[in-house]
């Protein structure tokens, strides 16, 4: 790039960050505070977090989203939401929240776009029975957050990463939708070392949850909550799970028996309570945001009835054993392949033939298992299980 071109982008870089300043809340992240991992030398007239999203849309394991299991595995019905859906309806959602509320959608849209990346093939039953293989084989676990990040800072690019922002990353690994809160406050107090030490404490504590260092990460944790409990009601409906008249009685009246409305009711309640941080004047004091009282109850009753009546429903996994043997039989066979000889290792037609030196220095075996596994689509999955004698579950409709 020649001087003239780079100062023409550094000029433009500086205007756009300008006026982002002038009209988000004190409160938000400013663009211009992204902080990466390395230096990058090369002037960008894009902003931090607008270029964390184009990063993410271009890897190829958002690709792969395409055919990831979000609830409903191995169906024959093309309105059921699949992974790329609903990282996009939090992406949306979350935006909507971020504009009301002055914050920086663009944030939002990356830790959006990038916080389910990790999961590996059919949702958490998969994610469940990984977490088991690894344990098995001296890994501290497994967590589709932590597998998110992991992809996107330390695998894509043939394990260089994408040098994604600290706020972005740390949005990602504290996405945690499952997690119960009224009211969510950021822990701004981090940098790369805290970062580091909570993905290793995550790893290995299922039932960990941490604090995102932005409001636009506690934005997306909500979000994420917002966009699925409605829309897998839906997805339930459609597949003869339950019906609209299940629906809890109080849920169906306040929050409404639709998804759009339930999106509706809950995202404008989450912005009525949180309109402070909008604020100018917005300080330490008003730095969070959140439900009132009793729409959050109301949300967690309705996350209630989709556990019972959806997610543990024993119609929703009638082949997971058979998707637990083929787990066991590739896990075995990589294991095996990468420990049988130097020469398997350089082999141009292994899994990891595209992996740099330094990916397969710094991985154990398990690990790099782990890596291939998660991130699979559904589909390979099941061609690779079946191609080594696996028997696989058929699709249903």
């Amino acid at each position: 790039m020649d001087a003239k071109i780079n100062t023409e982008c550094g000029t433009l870089l500086a205007e756009l960050e300008s006026t982002e300043t002038s009209r988000l809340s004190p409160l938000a992240c400013a663009s211009a505070h992204g902080l990466r991992r390395r230096r990058e030398t090369r002037q960008d007239y894009r902003p931090a977090f607008a270029k964390d999203c184009d990063r993410i849309l271009h890897s190829r394991a958002y690709s792969r989203y395409i055919d990831k299991t979000q609830v409903f595995s191995l169906v024959e019905n093309d309105h059921i939401t699949h992974r790329v859906l609903h990282v996009q309806l939090v992406s949306r959602i979350g935006r909507t929240i971020g504009r009301c509320l002055r914050l920086n959608e663009d944030l939002i849209e990356a830790i959006a776009l990038g916080h389910d990346i990790g999961h590996p093939p059919f949702g958490h039953e998969g994610e469940r029975i990984l977490d088991t293989l690894c344990r098995e084989h001296g890994l501290a676990g497994f967590a589709h957050n932590v597998q998110s990040v992991q992809f996107l800072d330390r695998v894509e690019r043939g394990g260089a990463g994408w040098n994604l922002c600290l706020q972005t990353l740390d949005g990602i690994l504290c996405h945690d939708g499952e997690a119960r809160a009224e009211r969510m406050s950021p822990c701004r107090d981090k940098d790369f070392a805290v970062h580091d030490e909570e993905r290793i404490r995550l790893s290995g504590q299922e039932r960990l949850t941490l604090p995102p260092m932005t409001l636009e990460g506690c934005v997306v944790r909500l979000a994420d909550s917002i966009a699925y409990i409605g829309r897998d009601i839906e997805d339930a409906i459609e597949l003869g799970l339950i019906s609209r008249e299940d629906i809890p009685e109080e849920c169906a009246r306040r929050l409404g028996t639709t998804n759009g409305t339930i999106v509706y009711n809950l995202v404008t309640d989450l912005v009525q309570h949180s309109r402070h941080v909008r604020s100018s004047s917005a300080g330490p004091g008003q730095d969070y945001i959140g439900f009132g009282p009793d729409t959050a109850a109301l949300l967690a009753e309705l996350k209630l009835f989709n556990y019972e009546r959806i997610y543990h429903n024993p119609a929703l996994k009638p082949d997971m054993d058979k998707i637990r043997q083929c787990y066991q039989a590739l896990f075995a066979l990589y294991m095996k392949q990468l420990h049988v000889t130097a020469t398997a290792r350089a082999s141009e037609d292994s899994f990891f033939s595209g992996m740099s030196r330094a990916y397969r220095d710094s991985h154990s075996a398990a690990a790099i298992v782990r890596d291939y596994l998660a991130g699979m689509t559904d589909s390979f999955f099941l061609r690779q299980a079946a191609g080594i004698g696996c028997a696989v579950p058929e699709r249903r409709c």
